[in-house]
């Protein structure tokens, strides 16, 4: 009905609210089904049909019309985030199909913070408009003190004016943008120029770029993707969307580009029940300081809050949240995320081996409570690196490695924790494995003793093949403590999650509901047939420090062990009663 009465008054959505007494934000809601008008202001809507001449009973049922009562009380399901995640991979696969549509993260993320960044300041004018009387007022206030909202938007970067539903009058004929290409990059450029702190982050890509004299992006396919983003159902303002659930749509879409981006992937996204899994074996507590020293695009860091606020529920204090990332790319996604979620994330940008950023005033590393991450796995390093390290991470800590960098990175998150640190790190399954049983003197091995020897290994989880998006291989993640309870001192937790896998195109995936199942194993730390394992440091030290659960469970009680020699001579006598067997059976037929 709202739109039945714009249309037939000619009415904006601005004059609508005018005229109804209430806020741009609120029709906008109205008319994307997300609110509905409380008894008096449907009244007045009725009112003003009737004098548009439109028919009530014709409005009632339609579609854009004010919802009855009773259908309000149907449409009260939770909200989940899928229309909203089929819109957004909807508006990558239209630029070029969905094959090709990872390649264009680089421009819908930026696309769909700055639509963020627009609803949310419309809606904070009008929030100001409240307390100065009127959305003109509020407007040239802010206009003169940006302060007074988290990120100022320039009126040629709003959503409105993009969308073309707003006129823009710009200072010359020259600025002027020949098409919307070139007006997101104005646009984008306009609001890192009001606000430095996202220089980096939604500047990083030209939407009129050009290779051999053609667009990157159509012109016409980009008109078509804001088009899409302006519908009112997707409306992202502060009361449209929580963060959280804005967010897990943003995860979405990170997640659907990955799937599709191969080995490039592993550099930028964590599988979510992954990120999900660690949090909860982490279980941060408010105002812990947690650090990921290889980002990507912040998710671990992300779970790490969200996990915090579901077992704190009642507490404000949010988590401290740094981390450091190599690629511009992954950095930009990383701080988009952080605000997306209305988290503050630290980030940092540079390599985290050759020149961790996050250090105390005299230049060491700084510690965490917290700290996980997802390095790239069996990353080749210059010995050089380790061997001169100005921080000393390495030969204090079990030794120099050469060739693979996994234990390097697991001897840097030592590093990172302060003296009651906890952590998770995601790598490759061989690294708990490597150069045990050799009879070769093995530098990761030996790196291994160390840590077991420490008794700084709470345990290792085996997660499924086919579930991380740079390989098909398995991963395990390596969960350290500093300051193990009691019951848990000189022991180590092996836990293969691989039963809780469901398969999936194109990869593995662990359903939400058994997250909180397997991690619940974990902590208990019992050992349970197929699934956990709880084995002593003494235990590892006989394996020769072979620390992979597909070696230990399922085993039963792993402490009794058959020698070779013993089943070798149970053998030979089977062979042996099984030759006389043959030869009585010979004489037999012999007979017959």
């Amino acid at each position: 009905m709202l739109q039945a009465i714009r249309i037939k008054l000619n009415f904006t959505q601005e004059q609508l609210a005018e005229r109804l007494g209430v806020s741009f934000a609120t029709i906008n809601r109205w008319e994307g089904g997300i609110n509905v008008p409380q008894k008096s202001a449907r009244r007045i809507i009725e009112a003003l049909a009737v004098e548009s001449g439109i028919d009530l009973e014709a409005g009632e049922a339609s579609a854009t019309g004010v919802p009855s009562v009773t259908r309000r009380r149907r449409a009260a399901a939770a909200p989940t985030t899928k229309p909203m995640e089929q819109m957004l991979w909807d508006a990558a696969c239209s630029i070029r199909g969905e094959k090709d549509a990872p390649k264009f993260k680089d421009y819908l993320l930026p696309l769909l913070f700055l639509k963020r960044l627009s609803d949310v300041f419309d809606d904070e004018i009008d929030r100001l408009a409240e307390d100065y009387g009127d959305r003109p007022t509020a407007l040239e206030i802010v206009e003169g003190d940006h302060s007074l909202l988290r990120f100022y938007v320039p009126k040629e970067a709003r959503w409105a004016v993009l969308s073309g539903r707003e006129a823009y009058t710009w200072p010359s004929e020259a600025e002027k943008p020949k098409d919307i290409g070139e007006h997101l990059t104005k646009a984008v450029r306009a609001v890192v120029k009001q606000n430095p702190g996202l220089a980096g982050v939604i500047d990083v890509v030209d939407f009129a770029a050009e290779r051999n004299g053609e667009r990157d992006i159509n012109p016409a396919k980009l008109r078509s993707v804001v088009e899409t983003f302006s519908d009112p159902r997707y409306r992202l303002g502060l009361s449209d969307v929580e963060p959280d659930f804005l967010g897990r749509a943003y995860e979405y879409l990170l997640r659907k580009f990955a799937e599709g981006s191969g080995q490039s992937a592993g550099e930028f996204f964590t599988p979510t029940e992954v990120g999900f899994l660690m949090a909860n074996i982490l279980r941060p507590r408010p105002g812990e300081v947690c650090h990921d020293y290889a980002c990507g695009s912040a998710g671990l860091l992300v779970k790490l809050q969200l996990v915090s606020k579901e077992l704190n529920p009642l507490s404000k204090v949010p988590l401290q949240l740094t981390g450091q990332e190599l690629q511009a790319e992954s950095y930009a996604v990383a701080k988009m995320n952080g605000i997306i979620h209305d988290m503050e994330i630290e980030i940092a940008r540079g390599d985290t081996m050759i020149n961790p950023k996050f250090r105390t005033p005299d230049g060491k590393v700084r510690t965490f409570d917290i700290v996980v991450a997802n390095p790239m796995w069996n990353q080749p390093f210059n010995p050089d690196i380790f061997a001169n390290d100005p921080f000393d991470r390495f030969r204090s800590s079990g030794g120099v490695t050469t060739g693979k960098g996994d234990w390097a990175w697991l001897q840097h998150t030592v590093a990172c924790m302060n003296d009651h640190g906890r952590a998770a790190v995601v790598l490759d399954t061989g690294a708990v494995t490597r150069g045990s049983g050799s009879k070769n003197e093995d530098k990761e091995r030996n790196i291994r003793k160390w840590f077991v020897d420490q008794d700084l290994i709470d345990g290792v989880i085996l997660m499924p093949d086919n579930l991380f998006y740079n390989t098909t291989a398995a991963g395990v993640i390596v969960v350290l403590n500093k300051r193990k309870p009691a019951a848990r001192k000189n022991k180590i937790v092996l836990l293969n999650a691989s039963r809780h896998v469901k398969k999936g195109k194109p990869k593995n995936y662990i359903p939400e509901e058994e997250i909180r199942s397997l991690a619940a194993l974990y902590l208990k730390g019992e050992a349970l047939d197929g699934e956990v394992a709880l084995i002593t440091t003494a235990q590892a030290e006989e394996s020769d420090y072979g620390l992979s659960p597909s070696r230990w469970v399922g085993r039963g009680d792993v402490t009794e062990h058959r020698p070779i020699k013993t089943i070798v001579s149970e053998l030979l006598q089977l062979s042996s009663q099984s030759d006389l067997i043959d030869q009585r059976l010979a004489k037999m037929m012999v007979q017959l």
